[in-house]
């Protein structure tokens, strides 16, 4: 494993082209994004027109294939756009993430060529994917799901109620999973696509959360929701291997989520401390400030280098479960702690929601939450150094 890591570290560096395509997605959101975030954030609710710019700027399709009308990028392109809008708006971050490191690395890793051709031209233009895992009883426990799926004719009847599904409000397709076969364990799971507007599906309440706010995050409701086989994702008694292996995936897009929001955290400090006087001079001039300064500072950075590392062994198809879970578990502590001392530097200031960091703490927390809690990753960490 060591020698893999070594591989990939030596890619860490950006090439040119990605050094471009980064700076160009933050130019993006400093201009589009900043102006609607505090709204957004009051609000709770996405602007329809923001979404349609991310689908223009071609952040919604980075690896649909460019025959399919996408941008035929990188996984790691991928990351280094949810890590540039995330460092503005972590709430924009998980919505382009979910697009693309869970959704479309699905459809284009398990979808037939009749799901890729009818999915991806849409996704590239402006649909919207939702993938939708957890339940009420099944979270950390993901394979305890209760949804079922019952043969019909060509098709199955899905039945049941997923929980905390983020895009439920602005999504056009969903990633479901049902149990077809419940004697068979998590053996009978089985990934479905269901269209928003299929007869039998609805959905329900929109979480009220403490953060990512403009993110919707919903409840889905199925009753005896029929969707046709060919709508099967992967084969049939197969949705645990889906889920697991696009988690993985998804996680390192949380990994760059948590970054760009430590970074984001970084950058008004930074600016705050140079400005703000006590005692005479900017509170940036004390040595105690500094020490904290260059604290945060090495913390984003060694998440970088986890966020880099993780994608760029992903790119190269070597195993990077390891290190996904390393750089969720990572990124999520960075972010919040990060963000944590950058209302501290701001002083009272940071108490309030003029504030740009206060919403920043707020959103950091899920980062330790969904698409894998921190003692999931910590488990899958020691597992796979143990060897068990």
């Amino acid at each position: 494993m060591s020698q893999t890591i070594a591989a990939a570290a030596a890619l860490t560096r950006l090439a040119e082209d990605e050094v471009i395509f980064r700076d160009s997605v933050y130019e993006f959101a400093d201009k589009e994004i900043r102006p609607l975030a505090r709204e957004m954030d009051e609000h709770a609710k996405m602007s329809p027109e923001l979404i349609k710019k991310l689908f223009e700027l071609g952040v919604m399709s980075i690896e649909i294939p460019e025959s399919y009308g996408g941008a035929g990028g990188t996984f790691f392109h991928s990351v280094l756009a949810v890590e540039s809008v995330s460092r503005v708006d972590p709430s924009v971050g998980v919505l382009v993430d979910v697009q693309n490191t869970l959704v479309i690395n699905a459809l284009l890793k398990w979808g037939t060529d009749e799901i890729k051709r009818r999915y991806l031209p849409k996704m590239a233009k402006n649909a919207i994917g939702a993938f939708c895992l957890s339940e009420a009883g099944s979270g950390s426990d993901a394979f305890a799901l209760t949804t079922r799926a019952v043969e019909r004719g060509d098709g199955y009847a899905i039945t049941g109620r997923k929980l905390w599904i983020t895009n439920g409000n602005e999504a056009d397709l969903f990633i479901v999973f049902a149990n077809i076969n419940p004697e068979a364990g998590y053996r009978g799971i089985t990934a479905f696509i269901v269209d928003r507007g299929t007869p039998g599906f609805s959905v329900g309440k929109k979480e009220d959360k403490l953060g990512i706010r403009a993110s919707s995050t919903c409840e889905l409701i199925f009753e005896d929701c029929v969707v046709p086989k060919s709508q099967i994702l992967g084969t049939v008694g197969k949705g645990y291997k889906v889920a697991i292996e696009t988690l993985n995936e998804g996680r390192i897009g949380i990994g760059a989520q948590m970054l760009g929001l430590a970074q984001g955290a970084l950058d008004h400090t930074v600016k705050y401390i140079k400005e703000r006087k006590q005692f005479g001079k900017p509170i940036g001039e004390f040595q105690g400030v500094q020490f904290q300064l260059a604290r945060m500072a090495t913390a984003v950075e060694v998440t970088r280098l986890l966020v880099y590392n993780s994608a760029r062994l992903r790119d190269a198809g070597v195993p990077f479960q390891t290190e996904a879970a390393m750089c969720k578990f990572y990124s999520s502590e960075v972010a919040e702690s990060v963000a944590s001392m950058a209302i501290n530097l701001h002083g009272g200031y940071g108490f309030v929601k003029e504030c740009p960091v206060e919403k920043l703490y707020r959103d950091a927390k899920i980062g330790q939450i969904y698409e894998g809690t921190t003692n999931m990753q910590l488990m899958t960490i020691a597992k796979n150094i143990l060897g068990a």
